[in-house]
C-alpha cells in the first residue's frame, strides 16, 4: 500500500486552516447572534470568547499533531488516546454526519450566492441553487484527486482573495460608513429595551459563533502530507486560528459601525446589507462574489482534508479496504475523496442549510472535547512519547476547552432536545456497527 507524499509547506497549511474555517459562517451568523445577544459589547465578547475557545482547542490539537504527524488527524489522536472503538465511532460519524454536512452546508451557500450574483432570487430557485452546489462539490473533488498540492493551491488562492475582501469591506465600512449613518456609538448602544440576556441565550448564540469557527483543527487530517509535520503542523494550526480571530472580530466591528445592532439582528446577509448601504447594488454583487469565493474555498479545503480520515481507517483495517487505495498517478486517496463528495452531494439535494449546519455543530464538538481529553490520558499512560510541542498553559488550557464544550452540549440538550438527541443517537449507532463488524475481544 503506497503512503501519501509530503507536499504541503507551512504557509500552504496555514492557508488550509483559514480556508476551511472561513466559509459561510461570518457572512450568515452575525444576525442570529445579534438576535440572541442584543448588546454590542457582549456580542463582540462572545466572538472573542469563541475565538479564544477555538485557540485553546488549537493549542491542544497542536500537541497531538506534533506527536502524531500522520494522516487521519483526530481519528489518529482518538485511536492513540482512547482506543480503536472510540476512533471508529468518530470515523463513522465523519462518514454519516460530520463531513457530508459540512460539505453540503458550505456548498449550498455557494449555490445561493451564485444565483444572487446573477440577479436571481435563490429562494425562488431552490433546485437550481442546490444543483450548482452539487457541481461545486464535484469540481472540488476532481481538483483534489489530482493532488494535495493542487488542491492546496486552490485553497491558498481563494483564501487570499476572501481575506483581502473581508479586510477591504472593513476598510470601506470605516472610511465611508460615516456618511451613511455609521457611528462608533453603535458599538456601545443596545437594541432598545431588551430583556437581560440569559445564559441559555448565550449558549444558543455560541452555537452560531462556534459554527463560524469550526474547522480550526481540520488540517490535522492531512498531517501525513505536511512537510516537517512535527514542526509545521502545530505552527500552522496556531497561526491560522489567531488570524481567524482577528478577521472575525474586525468584521463584526465593521458591521456594527455601519448598522446598529437591531438592524444587524434583522439582516441575515449582513455583509450584503453593509455593502448595499455603502455602494448600492454594485456592493451587493461584490460581496456576493466574496461569499462565493469564501464558500468554495471552504468546500475545497474540506474536500482536501477530510477523506484522509477514511484513508487512515482503511489502513488500520477498520473500514473498507478500497478507501485506502492511492491513485497510481496522482498519489491521492481518490476513492475516499469520491465517497465524501457523493455523500455531500446527496445531502445538498435533500437538506437545508440550517439543518446541515446544526447537525455539524452538534456532531463534531463532542469529539473535539474527547480529542483534547486524549492529552491527559497520553501524558499519564505514555509519558515517554516524544513531544516536540507541549500545549501552553497545561492543564488549564485543555481543561477550559473540555469544560466549555460539556456546558455547550448540555445546553443544547436542554434548549434543542430533539435535534440534539437525534444527532447523538446517530453517532452512537457506530458502537454496535463496530461491535458486530469486528471482534468482541477487541471491542472490550
Amino acid at each position: 500500500m503506497t503512503g501519501l507524499p509530503r507536499k504541503l509547506g507551512l504557509w500552504s497549511t496555514v492557508g488550509i486552516v483559514i480556508g476551511i474555517t472561513i466559509g459561510s459562517g461570518i457572512f450568515r451568523t452575525p444576525a442570529g447572534v445579534a438576535r440572541l445577544v442584543p448588546h454590542p459589547v457582549l456580542l463582540l465578547a462572545l466572538w472573542i470568547g469563541g475565538g479564544l475557545l477555538s485557540l485553546c482547542g488549537a493549542l491542544s490539537f497542536a500537541e497531538l499533531a506534533a506527536m502524531f504527524p500522520e494522516t487521519g488527524g483526530f481519528y489518529a489522536y482518538l485511536r492513540e488516546g482512547w482506543g480503536r472503538p472510540v476512533a471508529f465511532v468518530f470515523g463513522w460519524s465523519e462518514l454519516v454526519l460530520i463531513r457530508a454536512s459540512a460539505l453540503g452546508g458550505m456548498a449550498i451557500v455557494f449555490g445561493e450566492y451564485t444565483l444572487r450574483t446573477l440577479g436571481i432570487d435563490p429562494a425562488q430557485h431552490v433546485f437550481g441553487a442546490r444543483a450548482i452546489a452539487a457541481a461545486a462539490i464535484a469540481f472540488a473533488a476532481a481538483t483534489n484527486i489530482r493532488g494535495a498540492a493542487v488542491g492546496a493551491r486552490v485553497v491558498g488562492l481563494s483564501t487570499a482573495a476572501k481575506v483581502t475582501a473581508l479586510v477591504m469591506l472593513a476598510l470601506f465600512a470605516f472610511a465611508l460608513g460615516g456618511a451613511h449613518g455609521g457611528s462608533f456609538n453603535h458599538l456601545t448602544a443596545s437594541a432598545g429595551a431588551e430583556p437581560a440576556t440569559t445564559a441559555g441565550a448565550i449558549g444558543l448564540a455560541l452555537i452560531s459563533v462556534l459554527y463560524a469557527y469550526d474547522g480550526f483543527g481540520d488540517v490535522s487530517f492531512a498531517g501525513g502530507e505536511v512537510t516537517d509535520g512535527a514542526r509545521n503542523l502545530p505552527r500552522a494550526i496556531v497561526l491560522g486560528t489567531v488570524a481567524i480571530i482577528g478577521i472575525y472580530v474586525v468584521a463584526n466591528i465593521a458591521y456594527l459601525y455601519v448598522m446598529p445592532i437591531d438592524q444587524v439582528a434583522r439582516s441575515p446577509l449582513v455583509a450584503a446589507d453593509v455593502m448595499q448601504a455603502l455602494f448600492g447594488r454594485a456592493g451587493v454583487v461584490a460581496v456576493s462574489l466574496v461569499v462565493m469565493i469564501s464558500s468554495f474555498s471552504a468546500v475545497n479545503g474540506v474536500t482536501l482534508a477530510a477523506p484522509r480520515i477514511f484513508f487512515a481507517m482503511a489502513e488500520d483495517k477498520l473500514f473498507f479496504k478500497a478507501l485506502a487505495r492511492v491513485h497510481p498517478r496522482f498519489h491521492t486517496p481518490y476513492i475516499a475523496i469520491g465517497l465524501s463528495a457523493l455523500l455531500g452531494m446527496a445531502l445538498v439535494m435533500s437538506r437545508s442549510f440550517e439543518a446541515l449546519s446544526s447537525t455539524l455543530v452538534l456532531a463534531v464538538w463532542p469529539f473535539y472535547a474527547l480529542t483534547v481529553g486524549a492529552i491527559f490520558t497520553l501524558r499519564r499512560r505514555r509519558p515517554d512519547l516524544p513531544r516536540p510541542y507541549r500545549v501552553a498553559g497545561y492543564p488549564f488550557v485543555p481543561a477550559i476547552f473540555i469544560a466549555t464544550v460539556v456546558w455547550f452540549i448540555v445546553n443544547a440538550l436542554i434548549t434543542a432536545p430533539i435535534s440534539t438527541a437525534t444527532t447523538l443517537a446517530l453517532i452512537l449507532v457506530g458502537v454496535p456497527v463496530y461491535f458486530f463488524s469486528f471482534t468482541r475481544d477487541e471491542f472490550r
